[in-house]
């Protein structure tokens, strides 16, 4: 199971909100290439970049940072948040990011996430699901789809999806458990890459979301709380 440690960009900032609230904002960092290269350092598989400004739509610009980011680590970096666009989608491949992270464009333009998924291949492409209840919601999870997490999975692989992030919006940033209830019925339905994401605390969760089936997950206020190390938790799932 992959680990892959999120900086979520604000004001150009290292943040966290909790469920989704731009009020609680906590700042961890002013200096988010310096804390991607301590990830890196660490032996982190991967790079998750949130840009919540743009799927907020503040106007505050954070690409800089985000191509930065790319440029100054050896592994990859996936970058989700405000990518609404074929074109933007593209550039951001060309300057270095690994991996497109496609939450609001695939409910409002699926023709456009099939076009990703057939120019990029179906690995540079994850469907994000951030859900409340069963529930998928977009836009910085302040629109209701009125579609089941069930439903958008089904809906996004007959697209040609393969990897997806679920996040409970309820969970996130709480550090109250991950939802396994829901993960583990749609690892029991559908044969997908799951990244998963919300509420992880502990190294106990990370081996309890390997033993499920989980392909990665996605740890933010754990590692910047100091829960525990990201360099534990890659020797405790590697050998468990």
């Amino acid at each position: 199971m992959k680990i892959i440690p999120s900086i979520d960009l604000y004001g150009g900032k290292v943040v966290r909100f909790v469920k989704g609230n731009p009020e609680t904002s906590h700042v961890y960092s002013e200096d988010p290439v310096e804390t991607a290269e301590k990830w890196s350092g660490q032996g982190a598989h991967a790079i998750h970049v949130v840009d919540l400004d743009s799927a907020l739509g503040t106007g505050v610009d954070n690409r800089d940072y985000i191509l930065k980011i790319a440029d100054a680590v050896d592994i990859p970096v996936q970058v989700g948040g405000g990518v609404r666009s074929f074109g933007y989608a593209s550039l951001l491949l060309k300057e270095g990011v690994a991996r497109l992270v496609i939450g609001t464009l695939a409910f409002k333009d699926p023709p456009a996430l099939k076009k990703m998924i057939k120019a990029f291949g179906k690995e540079k492409v994850v469907v994000a699901l951030d859900y409340v209840g069963e529930e998928v919601f977009v836009k910085g999870w302040t629109v209701p789809t009125g579609m089941s997490i069930q439903d958008a999975i089904s809906r996004f692989q007959n697209l040609g999806a393969d990897i997806f992030l679920l996040t409970s919006v309820e969970r996130d940033g709480t550090l109250t458990g991950p939802d396994y209830q829901t993960l583990r019925k749609v690892l029991q339905i559908f044969k997908i890459k799951i990244l998963a994401s919300g509420g992880i605390s502990s190294i106990h969760d990370l081996i309890h979301l390997r033993a499920i089936g989980v392909y990665a997950v996605v740890i933010g206020k754990a590692l910047y709380e100091e829960k525990f190390s990201l360099k534990y938790a890659l020797s405790e799932t590697r050998r468990r």
